[in-house]
């Protein structure tokens, strides 16, 4: 048989220090952003009409910048995860500058972290992923960990390292938009509600819910170039403990970050990823619901017009998620698919 073709690596492969220059640069276009509205219909009037962006400042509508990320993470999945058996987590995520139709993203990975599990045949890895456009700036930064198959067994262990993560992004490390936020217009945005409008404490059930066909979630995983076999292999996938292909966690982000249009209209971009889990599997058929926690609200640096929200929103399937117990005796509950903690921007 040919050697020419490549396997993915397995945990034994990675290394601490090891730097990853992920192949295959994307050029984002207006047919991507158009599949990712088909896909999740995605309602934030700044992602969606050129004059709205250009009110405020901007040179037209900027893509999703959940888009941005599932290309940022698509590049890093033949190198990190092909053999994964789940993305497990994400944290200390910041947002550069906007992407536009027309931008090259591409991505360089470094491991930051590994660590072997007991069952002697899997580990964890940590990598710390970092995107850029075409001039060199960089559009997201974050660490997420993903647990990785061993290729062999009876490969030595490697010493464990875990990296220190911070549990917040801290407020002065964030990229704020330089907007002419005066010029926003919440009729057009579709929600009155303002930064100010939000208390600390305060759940907002987002109250729709979609559910996940089987063609939709390996359509929008080809969109990102995410190869990873557990979405698509069926074969592969009648030997795992489900039987079933996967869903790409960043599908549930998008469905989740998309529902929460209703009740937090005016969040209209992402500036950090705090901490993120996805706590059980998804498959088609799902219907997922989501629901919002207000932990912080700070003033932003430099940004007058702007106020930010740290959000905890929790995406369940076949439940919906108000007044949810989200974990039972310190675990998620079964019907838990997603808990995210990320930083908002909104008009004041």
């Amino acid at each position: 048989m040919s050697e020419k073709t490549f396997a993915g690596n397995y945990f034994e492969d990675f290394r601490v220090g090891q730097v990853i220059r992920h192949a295959t640069p994307r050029t984002i276009t207006e047919g991507d952003v158009a599949l990712y509205t088909a896909l999740y219909g995605p309602r934030f009037a700044i992602n969606s009409s050129d004059s709205f962006a250009r009110a405020l400042g901007l040179p037209r509508a900027p893509v999703d910048d959940v888009l941005a990320f599932h290309i940022v993470f698509g590049k890093t999945v033949p190198d990190i995860s092909l053999n994964a058996v789940a993305n497990l987590g994400y944290a200390n995520g910041r947002f550069g500058v906007p992407v536009y139709p027309g931008d090259t993203i591409s991505t360089t990975s470094t491991v930051t972290g590994l660590k072997e599990n007991s069952n002697g045949r899997t580990g964890v890895v940590y990598v710390n992923s970092v995107g850029v456009n075409q001039r060199g700036e960089v559009v997201l930064d974050y660490t997420r960990w993903v647990m990785v198959t061993k290729g062999d067994p009876a490969a030595p262990t490697p010493e464990p390292v875990v990296p220190q993560l911070p549990d917040v992004v801290p407020a002065d490390s964030l990229v704020v938009p330089e907007l002419a936020i005066e010029q926003y217009d919440r009729v057009l945005a579709g929600s009155p509600f303002g930064w100010n409008d939000y208390a600390v404490g305060e759940r907002i059930d987002h109250v729709d819910g979609m559910t996940i066909e089987e063609a939709e979630h390996q359509l929008a995983t080809r969109l990102y170039q995410n190869t990873a076999k557990v979405h698509f292999d069926q074969f592969a996938a009648n030997s795992n403990r489900f039987g079933r292909r996967l869903i790409y966690g960043g599908h549930i982000i998008s469905l989740a970050r998309c529902l929460s249009f209703n009740g937090l209209g005016n969040a209209f971009t992402l500036l950090a990823i705090n901490a993120g889990s996805h706590a059980n599997p998804t498959f088609a058929g799902d219907t997922i619901y989501a629901h919002s926690e207000v932990l912080d609200s700070f003033e932003l640096p430099g940004a007058p017009g702007l106020g930010a929200l740290r959000l905890r929103t929790v995406a369940t399937k076949d439940h919906p998620a108000s007044d949810f117990p989200y974990k039972v005796d310190g675990r998620y509950h079964p019907d838990v698919v997603l808990d995210l903690d990320y930083t908002v921007a909104l008009p004041r």
